[in-house]
């Protein structure tokens, strides 16, 4: 056997309490977790590169050839869900920030995902101090009043409050401020994995639950066998009985579309179900069809709803997959965020909601996400309307569902066109987002969306995708890097004259600017806005 990692080092400036965070034992669990199985996400994300380049080559994809077994035995399922994770009806997201952590668990909806990835911009202060919320709810220390407001949060008893599902970071993102003995980063993926199994495992299977993940930016089910090692091994490390960890993997890329069961079959021992994660999965066709042609060219974002014809393929696809192998197959976000000023902007919005809710609940999803506790309701009635007593409905099994390669890459058969008000919105949305990830915030209220990394990863890919496929907008004029930095420009001067030049000078504002146009005009395109974003973060 070989020798144990030494502890990972922290190099970062103290915070208040770190200590019961980062503690020797738990960063050695963590560095043993880098030596293990660091290697093989590098050799992974290596092959992320090498399929992208097929995929350029030859403009589609498929379902794998060498995995048709898997897809065609009948006989395997997922591991019978735990009692905490068998009724996900209403799932809501968001931070771990104090405020967060409280409100989330007392807001009605069965499951909160603790997010820690494209709801968190990875300051070390929000990546400890996100643990230390947690330890602290499991605690029962959470309760503060807010020094500002001076309301005060407190926990609701055990039995009202949300089951957590934390999700760590994808598996492209290093921790800059944890590192081995040679200062190599250690991926922030096992930081937040390993921080929070440590800490929490035990607690949580004395309360009658377990230490349950979200898993983002999947693109392969090599993937999520590395995740699935990476169990294997911290269960039998820390003495935990195998199968206690649960995951959910987001399929929020197109190439892990063509791998749903693939992905369960590889996790079926610990795996909860798969997630409908909407803008992430629009980011990847770009980013994987960059070089395809107007074939692939997608209009404006807020166009391409969960009904156009390609995105319904992926859903009803993913919940024929999950209720076949005994998953939960949960919906995607609800990210409207109310007004309290405008009642009739409300009207509309719920109206909205209720509808994706309503369709979802129809379709056979078992649950969805929300992302404000007041669409909590809203969406617990759609999902008890069709579900009653029941906890899912595993039982749809949507066998009247077939979707084909071509369906899932039918990205034209959606009646919709680029629009001059779409290029704005990116812009809008992508300088007012990306300045708010630079000051630590990573879930921003923007126009009554709550918006996160994966928004402005939309906006910026669709305005690189529009430039290099010479789109033409719906006024005649054709979408150049000249017209971008003219709209971007324009932004920025309508958000000085709105925040008053002090206001605006203590923001982000130009670096926000600088960073979107980067991103949005380099010949290369960044395979993640959030790589030459951490670079300028601070903390």
């Amino acid at each position: 056997m070989s020798a144990p990692a030494p502890p990972a080092v922290v190099d970062a400036e103290p915070l208040p309490r770190q200590e019961e965070v980062l503690t020797e034992a738990a960063l050695a669990f963590v560095a043993e977790l880098h030596r293990r199985f660091t290697p093989r996400r590098d050799e992974l994300l290596a092959r992320r590169a090498e399929r992208r380049a097929e995929i350029a080559r030859t403009c589609t994809l498929d379902f794998l050839p060498e995995t048709a077994d898997v897809r065609a035995d009948d006989s395997w399922r997922v591991a019978p869900a735990p009692e905490a994770l068998n009724d996900r009806r209403v799932e809501i997201t968001g931070p771990t920030d104090r405020k967060m952590t409280v409100n989330a668990l007392n807001s009605g909806a069965r499951v909160w995902l603790a997010d820690f990835e494209d709801a968190s911009a990875p300051t070390w202060e929000n990546v400890v101090l996100g643990q230390l919320s947690l330890i602290d709810a499991y605690t029962r220390r959470i309760d503060f009043t807010d020094p500002v407001s001076g309301k005060s949060y407190a926990l609701r008893p055990d039995a009202e409050l949300a089951t957590v599902v934390v999700r760590p970071r994808g598996w492209h993102l290093d921790e800059r401020h944890l590192t081995d003995a040679d200062g190599t980063p250690v991926p922030g993926a096992l930081v937040d994995f390993g921080l929070y199994f440590f800490h929490n495992a035990q607690r949580l299977i004395d309360a009658g639950k377990g230490p349950y993940f979200y898993l983002p930016k999947t693109e392969s089910h090599l993937e999520a066998r590395l995740w699935n090692e990476v169990f294997v091994f911290a269960q039998d490390h820390l003495g935990i009985a195998r199968g206690t960890v649960r995951a959910t993997v987001l399929i929020e890329t197109i190439t892990a579309a063509f791998e749903m069961e693939e992905i369960l079959y590889e996790l079926r021992e610990h795996a909860s179900g798969l997630n409908a994660g909407r803008w992430d999965y629009l980011f990847s066709i770009v980013k994987n069809f960059r070089d395809g042609g107007a074939r692939f060219v997608l209009p404006d974002r807020n166009a391409v709803t969960m009904t156009a014809p390609f995105m319904r393929a992926y859903t009803e696809l993913l919940v024929r997959t999950c209720h076949r192998r005994g998953a939960h197959a949960i919906g995607g976000m609800a990210a409207f965020i109310p007004s309290r000023r405008d009642a009739e902007v409300n009207k509309v919005a719920f109206e909205k909601v209720r509808a994706d809710k309503d369709r979802e609940a129809g379709d056979g999803f078992d649950g969805s996400w929300v992302a404000h506790p007041d669409l909590v309701p809203i969406a617990m009635e759609s999902f008890d309307r069709v579900l009653g007593d029941r906890p899912h409905q595993k039982d749809r099994l949507r066998e009247d569902v077939d979707v084909r390669a071509e369906d899932l890459l039918a990205i034209d058969s959606l009646d919709a066109k680029p629009t001059y008000a779409g290029l704005v919105n990116a812009v809008q949305v992508g300088i007012r987002y990306i300045e708010a990830w630079l000051r630590g915030m990573g879930a921003v209220a923007i126009f009554n969306l709550m918006e996160d990394a994966a928004t402005a990863e939309i906006s910026r890919s669709q305005i690189w995708q529009w430039i290099n496929a010479e789109v033409v907008l719906d006024n005649g004029e054709q979408v150049t890097a000249g017209l971008a930095r003219e709209v971007a420009a324009g932004e920025l001067a309508h958000l000085r004259a709105e925040l008053g030049e002090e206001a605006f000078a203590a923001g982000n504002w130009q670096q926000a600017h600088d960073l979107l146009l980067k991103v949005a005009l380099d010949e290369d395109y960044a395979d993640f806005l959030t790589l030459p974003a951490y670079e300028q973060l601070r903390g």
